[in-house]
């Protein structure tokens, strides 16, 4: 693999964003599979209380993904949480015996991507890291389905009726921010997709990213289960922590942002002895209180196995991922989030 102009001498960052859901991990896992030796170390941010992806890539069982590799910062989010814990985690791993070759961060489902990049101007990091390049993964499906941009007959509806349209929703806000600051975007979930839907997806993000007038032109990439060629997202060569004017934001004019539109929790469930039931139950919860997503990791009595859920909207699919450790207590848990106002006894009950 190659490096630009901006790399060179430094140790080249990537930085995937996505909202929650899209396919983030599922992409750096792939990869890990694919690495062939180059030694790669992850920073994994999640919004919650619970760390479920850092969780799904230790048990990838690859020597690309040990404990030493993967650093996860839970509870927050990275755009939020620069001095206490990005630019710790990076110097941390420069100072290995062995640094990382390069260095993978994948941000909250919510996270805004540009205070991230911003970050590498810190005095700590500036002349040891680079931001090689911004990945935003976007689920094809849930894009297909409305997520982030309104049906337009609803629009002119809602036009009609009010003599005015509302400000954007905060799902569509974060999906731009993420989309305006990417060098590569992955449409994922391709699979799940007709043609003529994927094409309508790829439009909205040519609009999306027209719209906020980057001034550069980010390359669509197609994929389903998150494969996609190490060659093509490693190497970019961007040099994004130079290139923020080009880069807009929502948040540009503010002097800091919180994430108060969103809210998350985690139900504690006893053990599931229906994985099929389960899920049946989750996408009806899903349904009836707007849930954003569900992840988590299930006790199936009698199975080896601990049962991993991931939901996005009404979409829940389940499998085994890894066997439970001998001194690993098997309990079930979910990380719920869903916009602010999501009735969190209401779904605990459901769920309960």
């Amino acid at each position: 693999m190659t490096t630009g102009p901006l790399t060179a001498g430094k140790t080249p960052a990537t930085v995937i964003t996505g909202f929650l859901g899209a396919g983030k991990t599922t992409l750096i896992r792939s990869l890990l599979e694919q690495a062939g030796g180059r030694r790669l170390a992850l920073i994994i941010n999640e919004f919650g209380d619970v760390g479920i992806d850092g969780e799904i890539l230790r048990a990838c069982g690859d020597p690309t993904c040990s404990e030493d590799d993967v650093i996860e910062l839970a509870n927050g989010c990275l755009c939020c949480t620069v001095a206490d814990d990005f630019v710790p985690a990076i110097e941390k791993l420069l100072s290995r015996p062995q640094p990382p070759e390069h260095i993978i961060i994948e941000t909250s489902g919510l996270a805004l991507p540009k205070p991230l990049v911003q970050a590498f101007h810190w005095p700590a990091i500036k002349t040891r890291v680079t931001v090689d390049g911004v990945v935003a993964v976007v689920d094809a499906a849930a894009a297909a389905e409305g997520r982030f941009a309104p049906d337009p007959a609803a629009l002119a509806a809602q036009a009609a009726e009010a003599g005015q349209l509302d400000h954007e929703t905060p799902v569509e806000e974060v999906f731009e921010d993420q989309l305006l600051c990417a060098d590569l975007i992955v449409v994922n979930k391709t699979d799940l997709v007709e043609a003529a839907a994927l094409a309508k997806v790829e439009d909205l993000i040519r609009a999306a990213m027209a719209e906020g007038g980057t001034g550069r032109e980010a390359k669509i990439l197609r994929a389903s289960n998150g494969r996609v060629d190490p060659v093509v997202l490693l190497g970019v060569g961007a040099g994004a922590e130079d290139d923020l004017a080009n880069r807009p934001s929502h948040h540009d004019e503010e002097e800091g942002h919180d994430h108060d539109d969103f809210t998350s929790f985690v139900v504690e469930l006893g053990p599931q002895p229906d994985p099929a039931a389960l899920a049946k139950t989750l996408e009806r919860v899903a349904a009836a209180h707007g849930v954003l997503r569900l992840k988590g990791f299930i006790d199936v009595p009698g199975k080896p196995m601990r049962l991993l859920v991931q939901g996005v909207g009404t979409r829940i699919q389940t499998h085994f991922d890894r066997f439970w450790k001998p001194d690993e207590p098997r309990r079930s848990r979910l990380v719920v989030i869903g916009e602010t106002g999501l009735d969190r006894d209401a779904v605990t009950a459901a769920l309960g």
